[in-house]
């Protein structure tokens, strides 16, 4: 059973700055908390126990607020001492794993609710080397589109139908097989994106990777009018 996620919480929130304080937005306070206990609660509700935290902006804020644990999950922390963006962060993180078992990755500014065990079954049958957790988009043309095979979830395509409401989305919660990693050609430390990069690698590598739609609520406090309705949303 997967119990370790690292999160990518060094983003600087800059699209929030008209309504967020100059803190990490991963720390945004969302209905009287940060955001990240938020998305730490559910995962740990799941069975994760072990938290690789990628932080950069301000990292001294999340670790004097949370130290080395949280709850029961253990924390670790990997420290950008440059922005490396969400590959860049990830590739870092991927440092502090101590076990070749599967791990999730997660966005940091994102909360989607996920049924872990349904996630992890699903990847294992597949035998995925990445397994994204799919959404049903509301609106057009701001998240990442993805067409999969609608017999086994074998991706098909990234970036299809953007422009399509309804189209199945991309949930920032990520399985991910560590042994197929090391294929990967990139150099720790530097800055590379996780979607427009890391991933492409490995579609042109032929790596397996798969989708599976989960119904459960999804928040993104990117953007000042998402920040806004997140109050009300989590708490429901």
């Amino acid at each position: 059973m997967v119990n370790t996620a690292i999160i990518l919480a060094g983003g600087r929130g800059t699209r929030l700055k008209s309504v967020l304080p100059d803190i990490p937005k991963p720390m945004a306070p969302v209905a009287g908390r940060p955001f990240l206990e938020w998305q730490m609660d559910y995962w740990i509700g799941q069975g994760i126990n072990h938290f690789i935290l990628s932080v950069g902006y301000r990292h001294e804020f999340i670790q004097k607020h949370f130290g080395d644990a949280y709850r029961t999950a253990i924390i670790e922390y990997v420290i950008e001492s440059s922005a490396l963006g969400t590959g860049g962060g990830f590739l870092l993180a991927m440092k502090a794993l101590q076990s070749s078992s599967p791990f999730l990755l997660l966005n940091g500014d994102t909360y989607f609710e996920v049924n872990l065990t349904e996630l992890d079954r699903f990847a294992t049958t597949q035998q995925a080397d990445w397994c994204f957790s799919l959404f049903s988009a509301n609106d057009s043309d701001r998240y990442m589109g993805m067409e999969i095979d609608s017999v086994d979830g074998k991706l098909i395509a990234f970036e299809s139908g953007n422009e399509r409401i309804g189209r199945l989305t991309n949930g920032g919660v990520y399985w991910v097989n560590p042994k197929q990693l090391t294929i990967l050609d990139f150099q720790i430390g530097y800055a590379y994106s996780l979607e427009n990069e890391v991933f492409a690698q490995f579609q042109k590598n032929n790596q397996r990777i798969y989708g599976l739609e989960f119904k459960g609520c999804f928040i993104d406090i990117g953007v000042p009018s998402d920040y806004t309705r997140a109050q009300t949303i989590i708490i429901s």
